[in-house]
């Protein structure tokens, strides 16, 4: 998954630069005042204290408050340069700042940066208000936006323009005084909620631990899943028992294989409740207010609801478009998801039991039906995936598709003692970017998986200002005298976020405002999921397929079972992940301000839609952080979006060949270097010719009427 700039800082977006030179304010004992020496001028790691953050806030603040002074002040006419380039190019300090704090709280977190987090928030969301609702700048920028016909903009300058102007509107620009104060009372008290909502579900993960202590307990589990929970118990000064929680790394072994159903029944109900269990970390009450607010926001700037603000601006447009996409999908995915059950029910019965299949059973079943089916076993497949030689897979099809290589840099600071770090290359050796990976699961870093980055691709007075790139993951770690294996949906993961990290490195852009991955929501998984279909390549599974024991190279038969088990369990996918986008959809269409009892929205929205008992929605409202402590509110359906992208986009490689020199050029011209220059739209169809269409997808998925 993508990770964008949070809430407090995505109100900057279209007024901040990031810069790793200009003016930097000199203090002696704080690193962020001072020209970074590091290589590649990336963050001093290793010299940032926590009591860095908050006097390097308050003075990035007021640095790109006199910037904005300026532009104000400046006697000449409101011009492109003066006015929307100086616009993009301020806050360069405060984006530095932001931009290691918020990785860092991300995937290192303690309670001092939360503290901080806290703190910083409002002051942040404040001055992002002080910005957008100030008369005089916006009065500039219009000025500038109502002669752009006359200015002879090229296409890039355009988009600029637009999207400046558009984030004024959008911010509040236009409303009267009392409007103004109201929105930003909505910013202020979002900015602090969306955080909170956030470290409760840390805290609710982080809480949960599941113990065991007869190992008769343990039967069923593969032995590196017995091997991982010993040493995880060991660490949390348990030594002789064995440690699950509901950290999906931990848990989803522990589902598919456990013989307990008690135990997987405690397991996932842990995990399914979180932040709806009545303590101090409960979520409901938040999450409404979140909710209401971003309603009332959406009311005071002309919107029907939140989600036609957010779609505003998208791809999709408008809550129909967001339908008329899923629901087919949806229809499609339902008699699947049925038929799931019906075999795993036989299965229930043939072993003689007579219970229903529910939600925690259904990954320890699908499971034994895909063995049935398939013949193939997680377990048979994992050895021959070390996450070192998935990892290298990715850079190797990178380097096939446009020549670029990975080098690791092993003297240069690191957001993590387990973090990695590479230098991105051209085929001719030009310096490209810095990456940097960090795989393992800890109690300070939040769940699932994401790219972020360091400092965005643009340029700075005819400079090329070279990107530093972070993607992060939670796989197990390596036990005992195992390296890291991973499942091969684990290695898809890897070639996502590198997806995403490529869009970031590869990106051409003059302008921070649009360079990477500044772009629409539902644009942006586009990199990242068509990535994932060379994992499933078998000319790419030979590439990392090799067994950590023997050396030997994965053999056809297990390719081939990998490949017919690529439609396997795609109801339950699709169902799991559609009904989590219509749930977004729902808490983000409300049309009226209302108190609201959360488990009866749910409970109406999902039965609504069809949802079958066997399976629970993928995210519960206490724990969808995606939408509301994440960017992705009325936004979540943009990966399924995405997918139809992807699944027509690899099929202009799949008509020429995989590492087909051309399609790849125009690949990277057309999407990954053009960032947010041009709408989505036309990049897409500049490089396929055409719109896109949704039968690749439901080919792909086995959804396809016969």
């Amino acid at each position: 998954m993508k990770r964008f700039i949070p809430v407090v800082a995505a109100v900057l977006l279209a007024v901040a630069g990031c810069n790793q030179t200009g003016n930097k304010m000199k203090d002696t004992g704080n690193p962020f005042f001072s020209e970074y020496s590091t290589p590649f001028q990336v963050p001093p790691f290793d010299l940032i204290e926590e009591e860095h953050f908050l006097p390097a806030y308050e003075k990035s603040i007021a640095l790109q408050k006199q910037e904005i002074d300026d532009i104000i002040n400046n006697q000449e006419e409101a011009g492109f340069e003066n006015t929307i380039e100086a616009l993009d190019r301020s806050g360069r300090q405060l984006v530095n700042v932001e931009s290691v704090f918020d990785n860092l709280r991300s995937a290192n977190t303690n309670d001092e940066l939360n503290a901080i987090a806290e703190k910083v928030a409002p002051m942040v969301s404040a001055h992002g208000d002080d910005i957008k609702l100030n008369p005089d700048l916006f009065k500039r920028v219009k000025a500038v936006y109502e002669q752009k016909d006359e200015l002879e903009l090229n296409p890039e300058q355009t988009s600029l323009l637009d999207k400046i102007y558009k984030a004024f509107i959008r911010g509040g620009a236009d409303l009267n005084d009392e409007d103004k104060a109201i929105m930003r009372e909505i910013n202020s008290t979002l900015s602090v909620l969306t955080l909170k909502f956030g470290n409760n579900l840390l805290a609710e993960t982080n809480g949960y631990k599941l113990y065991i202590e007869n190992e008769e307990d343990l039967a069923g589990l593969p032995e590196g899943v017995i091997a991982g929970a010993a040493e995880a118990a060991k660490a949390d000064g348990q030594e002789g028992k064995w440690l699950f929680t509901t950290h999906r790394p931990s848990m989803y072994p522990f589902l598919t294989y456990s013989e307990k159903r008690e135990l997987r029944e405690k397991l996932h109900k842990a995990y399914c409740n979180r932040g709806d269990n009545d303590n101090e970390y409960d979520n409901k009450k938040i999450l409404v207010e979140i909710a209401n607010l971003r309603l009332e926001k959406a009311h005071l700037l002309g919107y029907e609801t939140h989600a036609h603000y957010v779609l505003d601006r998208n791809m999709a447009k408008n809550p129909e478009g967001v339908y008329k996409l899923l629901r087919p999908v949806w229809d499609a995915a339902l008699p699947v998801a049925l038929n799931e059950v019906k075999d795993m029910q036989a299965i229930i019965a043939r072993e003689g039991e007579d219970f229903k299949l529910e939600h925690w059973d259904w990954w320890y079943y699908a499971e034994k039906v895909r063995k049935a089916k398939y013949d193939l076993d997680d377990e048979e497949i994992r050895p021959y995936f070390k996450l070192e030689n998935v990892r290298d897979a990715v850079f190797q099809v990178a380097n096939n598709l446009w020549g670029i290589t990975f080098t690791p840099l092993n003297d240069i600071p690191k957001p993590h003692p387990d973090a990695q770090a590479f230098e991105v290359k051209e085929a001719d050796g030009s310096h490209v970017g810095v990456l940097y990976m960090d795989f393992f699961p800890r109690a300070s870093k939040r769940g699932g998986a994401w790219m972020s980055s360091y400092r965005k691709q643009y340029r700075e007075n005819g400079e090329m200002i070279t990107p530093v790139i972070t993607t992060v993951y939670n796989f197990t770690k390596p036990a005992g005298d195992k390296p890291a294996l991973i499942s091969f949906d684990e290695a898809s993961t890897i070639f996502h976020e590198c997806g995403h990290a490529l869009h970031g490195l590869l990106s051409d852009c003059n302008y921070h405002t649009l360079s990477g991955t500044a772009v629409s929501r539902d644009f942006v998984e586009l990199p990242s999921t068509i990535m994932e279909n060379w994992c499933g390549e078998p000319e790419v599974i030979k590439m990392y397929g090799i067994h950590y024991e023997t050396g030997e190279t994965i053999p056809d038969e297990l390719i081939e079972k990998i490949q017919k088990a690529g439609q396997f369990n795609q109801g339950f996918v699709n169902i799991e992940y559609l009904s989590a986008a219509f749930l977004d959809m729902d808490w983000h269409s409300l049309k009226k301000t209302r108190e609201i009892d959360v488990h009866k929205f749910e409970s109406e929205s999902l039965n609504n839609l069809g949802l079958i008992p066997e399976i629970i929605v993928r995210y519960r409202s206490t724990y969808f952080s995606h939408i509301f402590s994440g960017g992705y509110s009325a936004g979540y359906y943009s990966y399924k979006w995405a997918e139809v992208l992807d699944a027509d986009a690899f099929e202009a490689f799949k008509e020429t060949s995989l590492f087909d020199a051309g399609t790849a050029r125009s690949y990277r011209e057309n999407i990954l270097s053009k960032g947010g220059s041009e709408e989505p739209m036309v990049l897409y169809k500049k490089f396929r010719g055409r719109e896109p269409s949704i039968e690749p997808l439901l080919k792909r998925d086995g959804l396809s009427k016969p």
